[in-house]
């Protein structure tokens, strides 16, 4: 039966947050608020955790994970980033914003989408999934939490909790999210490539 924390989406508790990165450290699987909507997370260098957040989503090895980073630094160890794309995601986070990049050489196969070689990159714009990540001190791998057969992300941590109190090891209860998931933006081809369109704004982007 999985953990359930109440952490303050404005003042998070540290000593929740410390349990909550040994619960990934150890291999755990952690469901969290971000800016958009709730997701599945898990440590980055853990293939069995990875592989249980594909058993409950039901996706295939072609399903795009996210890496959920701290800071533009740190993204530059994961993916390639020209000046364009460097630009555009600095105005851009933190925010409800995925940018699909193509993965350095140091990013394990089994992390990348296997025919095109990338990774999913999003820095979002909430305190507690900040905490998580620099009390962690790496990317947490991610997946937005969408059931299968449904079409909508959850938003209730205390539905969550219920639906998958005996598939994860945590839940995160950050308050009440949002029904859209992060704007989906490839930065790939050398311009923004909107792939989906959610909760980020991109009026002033002039894509298409």
């Amino acid at each position: 039966m999985s953990q359930f924390f109440e952490i303050h989406p404005e003042n998070p508790q540290h000593r929740l947050i410390g349990e909550a990165v040994a619960i990934l450290e150890r291999g755990g699987v952690i469901v969290y608020p971000t800016d958009s909507c709730y997701a599945l997370g898990c440590h980055i260098g853990d293939k069995r955790a990875m592989e249980r957040i594909r058993r409950i989503r039901r996706v295939g090895k072609d399903h795009h994970f996210t890496l959920v980073c701290r800071d533009l630094a740190e993204i530059a160890n994961y993916a390639r980033l020209d000046n364009a794309a460097f630009r555009l995601i600095r105005n851009l986070t933190p925010g409800p914003f995925t940018f699909i990049l193509t993965a350095t050489k140091d990013v394990p196969k089994r992390l990348q989408h296997p025919k095109r070689k990338t990774i999913g990159i999003r820095i979002p714009d909430n305190v507690i999934v900040r905490a998580l990540t620099e009390t962690l001190g790496s990317p947490i791998m991610s997946s937005t939490l969408i059931l299968p057969d449904t079409e909508l992300p959850m938003t209730d941590p205390y539905q969550i909790r219920v639906l998958l109190e005996h598939d994860v090891d945590l839940v995160i209860d950050g308050g009440f999210c949002d029904i859209e998931p992060s704007t989906v933006i490839d930065l790939t081809s050398g311009f923004p490539e909107v792939l989906r369109q959610g909760k980020g704004d991109i009026s002033w982007l002039d894509v298409h």
